[in-house]
C-alpha cells in the first residue's frame, strides 16, 4: 500500500460523492484494486488499521451494507463495535450527538452512520471530533455504493469514461440514484433515468440526465442498466396501481435481454425483489454483475476506510 501511501483525500470524511473530486475517486479505485488482490489471497487480512477503533452506528436496518462495512474492517484489522438504533438508548431519546459522544468516549476512531435523515452525516461532522463515513442517509446518499458501482463498470469495460448507463425504477427514493448520478458524470458517462413518472423526481432535469419513460428504449440506448428496487418502505402513498403492472412495465427478463440488438451489462444495489425489477433468470445470467458489485463493495470500503484512517490527526 505504500503507493497510495503517499496521497491523500482531499476530505477528511465521506459525507456524499458530491464533496469527492475525480482525482479522489480514481485514488479510491486505485487503493480497491490492491486490496481486491488482497482479498482473493489465502489469508485475506493485512494490518492496515490494527490502531484504528470503528463504530459501525445504523439507525436504519441494513445487511449488506453493515455486513461489507464491517468485513471491511476485520480484513484490516481494526478494532470494531457494531451500534443498533433499535436496542439503544435512542429509543428513550437520547440525542444524535449524545450517543455518538458516548460511543467516542470509547475512544472509537471513526464512525460510519446509516441514518433515516438526509444530512445526518453532515450534521454530526461539525458536532464530533471523528471522521464520518456516510452509509446512507435517507433517500439523499449512499457514496460506497456509487463508488463500488462505477468501479465494477470500470472494471467490466476499462473506463467509465463515454459509457451509458441507464437507471431504472424508484428513482424518487432512492439514494443510490442520486450519488450514482454525481460520480458517473463526473466520471465522464452519461446518465439516463427510467420508470414510472410517478417516481421521477420533477427536479432530475437539473443534475443534466437524460429521461426516459419507455424501458425498452431505455435498453436499447444503454451500455449498462442499473436495476432498482420499489423501496416501498419510504412510500407514504401509492406511487402505481401495483407491483405486477410495474413489473410489466418495467420489470427487466430475459426475453426483453435477448430482444435487444447488444449485450448490457446487468447492475442491482440489492437487495432484490426477484419477480418485479428483475426475473432470475435475468439476475444469474452471463451479463449480471450482481455478485461482482458484492465483492467489489468489500474492497471499496477497505480503499475508503483506509484513506481516510491514513490522513487522521494525532489525538
Amino acid at each position: 500500500m505504500s503507493q497510495s501511501k503517499s496521497k491523500k483525500l482531499s476530505t477528511r470524511h465521506l459525507l456524499g460523492i458530491k464533496d469527492l473530486t475525480v482525482r479522489d475517486i480514481e485514488l479510491i479505485f486505485e487503493t480497491a484494486n490492491t486490496f481486491k488482490d488482497v482479498l482473493n489471497r489465502p489469508i485475506k487480512k493485512v494490518p492496515s488499521l490494527r490502531d484504528i477503533t470503528i463504530a459501525n452506528i445504523f439507525f436504519e436496518n441494513s445487511t449488506r451494507t453493515r455486513l461489507s462495512f464491517e468485513l471491511a474492517q476485520k480484513r484490516l484489522s481494526a478494532d470494531v463495535v457494531n451500534f443498533s438504533a433499535a436496542s439503544s438508548s435512542v429509543s428513550k431519546g437520547e440525542t444524535l450527538i449524545d450517543t455518538v459522544n458516548n460511543i467516542l468516549a470509547m475512544k472509537v476512531d471513526m464512525v460510519v452512520m446509516r441514518h433515516p435523515y438526509p444530512g445526518a452525516g453532515v450534521f454530526l461532522s461539525k458536532h464530533v471530533n471523528a471522521q464520518i463515513v456516510n452509509a446512507g442517509d435517507g433517500a439523499h446518499e449512499h457514496p460506497t455504493q456509487a463508488l463500488l458501482d462505477a468501479f465494477s463498470i470500470k472494471e467490466k469495460y476499462g473506463e467509465v469514461r463515454g459509457k451509458k448507463v441507464v437507471i431504472i425504477g424508484d428513482i424518487l427514493h432512492s439514494r443510490v440514484a442520486l450519488s450514482n448520478i454525481i460520480c458517473l458524470q463526473k466520471l465522464g458517462a452519461e446518465v439516463m433515468v427510467c420508470g414510472p413518472t410517478t417516481l421521477i423526481p420533477k427536479y432530475i432535469h437539473t443534475l443534466g440526465v437524460k429521461i426516459e419513460y419507455n424501458l425498452l428504449k431505455a435498453l436499447n440506448w444503454c451500455d449498462v442498466a442499473n436495476m432498482l428496487r420499489i423501496q416501498l418502505e419510504r412510500q407514504e402513498i401509492k406511487y402505481f396501481p401495483s407491483l405486477r403492472e410495474y413489473s410489466m412495465l418495467y420489470g427487466l427478463d430475459k426475453q426483453i435481454l435477448d430482444s435487444l440488438d447488444k449485450e448490457i451489462m446487468i447492475m442491482h444495489p440489492g437487495p432484490i425483489n426477484r419477480g418485479v425489477e428483475i426475473t432470475s433468470d435475468v439476475a444469474d445470467s452471463q451479463q449480471s454483475v450482481i455478485l461482482d458489485q458484492v465483492e467489489n463493495g468489500v474492497a471499496i470500503r477497505m480503499a475508503v476506510l483506509y484513506l481516510l484512517a491514513s490522513q487522521r490527526s494525532p489525538a
